[in-house]
């Protein structure tokens, strides 16, 4: 049960929002993580209402949502989950998502997909797409054309991928001088970029400084930027900062993104697409 709590407390839906942001902040210290679930029961209010703090909370550095609750930030925002560790979290966001962001490319684009397990979603939407060209520093991503080029044969329409080379990174993706390098002269008229965290704050950020430069390069030679992420990754702060919210033209969410953080964002995105169940789309 919530350390320095009365009895009575549970119950009290009348609390101040910083009193039960402190007493949540407490108990993930305390137990080294807390699940939504059991804060609802405890604190004797909604699911929404944990998350909204929990959200804030996240936003001012002090603790790390995950999947179901949340845990003490303790180096978290240098540690970079693999590939496979990313693959198995929010399967039904991410294909929501990638049916969206695939609406957003014309036939004879010249795209780019940046590392992470929703572009690597979005390509398999792609590979209907005719005469595509695909610029990726994702080894996944250019595996998922590759194989479907080999399946299928390269028959007329199929798409031209470019991978840039570069060292590869827990996530599978090539980043690096040879990676910055070969992104500077390419031009492109999309690109969609998958994100470790995202928020008013601190903006588009990452873990790994050198994929950060990397995504630099990305969002320099796109004309047109798509931010592919879930509603967890909202809060959540990597080491390094490689844009703003105001650099991005669209970002394409799920159904689980809060109302209030819709709102929030609506004048720093120009457009905000809310995939999946109760879909929407907004303007900035």
């Amino acid at each position: 049960m919530l350390t320095g709590v009365g009895a009575g407390v549970s119950e009290n839906q009348n609390l101040l929002a910083e009193q039960r942001r402190a007493l949540i902040l407490d108990e993930v210290r305390r137990r080294g993580g807390v699940r939504v679930n059991e804060l609802t029961r405890k604190l004797g209010v909604s699911d929404m209402t944990v998350r909204r703090d929990l959200d804030a909370l996240a936003r001012q550095g002090v603790l790390e949502k995950v999947h179901g609750g949340a845990v003490p930030v303790v180096e978290a925002s240098t540690h970079e989950p693999g590939f496979e560790a990313k693959s198995g979290l929010e399967l039904s966001a991410k294909e929501d998502i990638a049916r969206s962001a695939a609406e957003l490319v014309a036939p004879g684009s010249a795209i780019a997909l940046s590392g992470g397990t929703t572009t690597f979603a979005l390509a398999h939407r792609l590979l209907d797409v005719p005469d595509l060209t695909v610029v990726t520093n994702s080894v996944r991503v250019a595996d998922v054309f590759h194989s479907a080029q080999r399946s299928g044969g390269s028959g007329q329409g199929a798409a031209t991928v470019v991978l840039t080379g570069g060292v590869r990174t827990p996530s599978d993706s090539l980043v690096g001088p040879v990676a910055d390098q070969a992104i500077g002269t390419l031009h492109f008229d999309l690109l969609f970029l998958g994100v470790h965290g995202i928020s008013a704050e601190a903006g588009l950020s990452t873990p790994n400084l050198a994929e950060a430069e990397t995504n630099r390069r990305l969002v320099q030679s796109a004309r047109r930027v798509v931010v592919v992420a879930d509603h967890t990754k909202w809060g959540t702060v990597g080491l390094s900062s490689f844009a703003q919210l105001d650099q991005v033209d669209t970002w394409v969410t799920d159904a689980g993104l809060p109302g209030e953080v819709r709102e929030e964002i609506a004048d720093r995105v120009q457009r905000l697409v809310v995939a999946g169940k109760d879909a929407e789309a907004s303007e900035g």
